[in-house]
């Protein structure tokens, strides 16, 4: 977050003369800091200029365009500006956009209200102007509105920001495939030449056979310091420390590979271990726990987004971790779902200190590997599934209810998550499968379903959202009219 700003863009026009322009000028700057140093925001919103013609308007654009450091655009109309002058930059414009509808004061004065205090104080007049031409263009954009100096304003656009982030990283995401995914499982493939040209991901494969190379030239020194960092991280609640050491040997390697190609995510495949003692549990969960992306089974979208979201959430309570579903409880008015993997469930969730833990598989053919064991901690959230739906890509969004287990479950030895899924766990399973929600997802109690709808728009991806309000037949209709809606915007 902290290498990424935000432009604050004011319209207004040379009719008003120099004494309003300056006003106009000095406020923004005003309203850019208190809102910086509001403590909402999770980046700087920085006053760049109060434009005035096409060409001043055409030239912040193409700057914020080549800005590496500028994450969006936020603009607000002050006085009236008229949004024809707009149309040639905001078609330039490669940046999130967010409309800011708001205005300088609070109240109507009765007093002091007179034709120069209109004339200076037009912000609803300027931003429905303004609003028309976003409109009319087409073109992807947030729109919120609100007193400034407020708290839900600047939450809303915050938010928007955390999604911008995820933009700007997505377009910079690379994720490594060490090995191919799961033989036979349609969920886990995908185009991956499409996700290039559409959410910037580029997805690279480098054979196991390089990791073992890899992971045979790593140094005991190496492994020592990764031991070191578990001891303090975990509690150790293993004897078998040779095991330990060998998915430090695994993370160290996998972490030396994703470092030199400046990737920030991978999968791995049990299918896909020549060469390997062990399925790397401990080794993923730690990665995640530092933020790297993760997906099972081959699942390069599901790595892809746990990356984009933990970068999103950095900074706010709560944890960001790849998901499986694995089971329910079906007691009639209290189903609950329990979502699991084999082991790489990251502990960003975790409600207690996770314990390392050795135990056999049952899968893969390999040795009992480490894995962190623990309980996700309650609160609200979210599981989101990006799906392929060949032509189009699908981001599926859920609200949910973490809980604390219902069951010990003293046998089952991998970390575990329960949770309630909105509006009801046999409503949202019906509504999930009819979507084509995959059995992968992110789960996050940081990232909240409004970001996620921001980010598709960016992305200029289908978003579908399940929430309390949602019905199976409700739900239908969206998907078979987004089907048409999309299926046009493709001819």
């Amino acid at each position: 977050m902290k290498k990424y700003e935000f432009w604050f863009v004011v319209g207004s026009q040379f009719l008003y003369g120099p004494e309003v322009l300056e006003t106009v000028a000095a406020r923004a700057a005003e309203m850019a800091e208190k809102m910086t140093q509001g403590g909402i925001l999770p980046c700087p919103l920085v006053y760049k200029a109060t434009v005035k013609t096409d060409a001043e308007i055409t030239a912040i654009m193409k700057a914020a365009n080549a800005d590496d450091a500028c994450a969006g655009v936020v603009t607000w109309c002050h006085t009236f500006s008229p949004s024809k002058m707009w149309i040639h930059g905001l078609g330039l414009l490669q940046k999130p956009w967010c409309h800011m509808a708001t205005q300088y004061n609070r109240h109507i004065p009765n007093e002091e209200i007179d034709m120069d205090f209109m004339n200076l104080n037009q912000a609803a007049h300027g931003d429905r102007e303004h609003g028309f031409i976003g409109a009319r263009m087409r073109l992807p954009r947030k729109v919120i509105a609100g007193y400034w100096q407020d708290a839900p304003l600047q939450r809303d656009l915050a938010d928007w920001m955390r999604a911008a982030i995820g933009y700007a990283f997505s377009h910079a995401l690379k994720v490594i495939r060490f090995g191919d995914n799961m033989r036979e499982v349609a969920v886990t493939e995908g185009d991956k030449v499409e996700a290039h040209i559409k959410l910037g991901w580029q997805v690279d494969y480098w054979p196991v056979g390089h990791l073992v190379e890899t992971m045979d030239a790593v140094t005991d020194a190496e492994v020592d310091a990764k031991m070191a960092e578990y001891a303090e991280r975990y509690t150790m609640a293993t004897d078998d420390v040779e095991t330990v050491r060998y998915q430090a040997r695994e993370e160290v390697a996998m972490r030396k590979i994703l470092a030199r190609e400046g990737a920030q995510a991978f999968i791995n495949n049990f299918q896909d271990l020549y060469g390997m003692r062990q399925l790397p549990g401990l080794a993923s969960q730690n990665m995640m726990a530092d933020g790297i992306g993760y997906g099972g089974e081959g699942d390069w979208k599901v790595s892809g987004m746990t990356a984009i979201m933990k970068t999103m959430a950095e900074g706010l309570d709560g944890g960001t971790l790849f998901m499986e579903d694995y089971t329910y409880d079906l007691e009639p008015g209290k189903e609950v779902s329990l979502g699991a993997h084999m082991l790489e469930v990251c502990p960003s969730i975790a409600a207690n200190k996770p314990r390392i833990e050795v135990h056999a598989l049952g899968i893969g053919d390999r040795e009992p590997p480490a894995r962190l064991v623990f309980e996700g901690k309650a609160g609200p959230g979210i599981v989101a599934s990006l799906i392929d739906m060949g032509g189009r890509l699908r981001l599926i969004v859920q609200d949910i209810e973490v809980i604390k287990p219902i069951l010990e479950m003293p046998n089952l030895p991998v970390a575990r998550v329960m949770w309630k899924p909105a509006p009801d766990l046999l409503t949202g399973v019906k509504c999930w499968i009819h979507a084509g929600g995959a059995h992968h997802t992110v789960l996050s109690t940081a990232v909240t379903a409004a970001m996620m709808e921001d980010w598709a728009g960016m992305m200029g991806i289908e978003y579908v959202h399940i929430g309390k309000d949602t019905t199976v037949e409700g739900l239908k209709k969206e998907l078979f009219y987004n089907d048409i809606a999309w299926k046009l915007k493709n001819l």
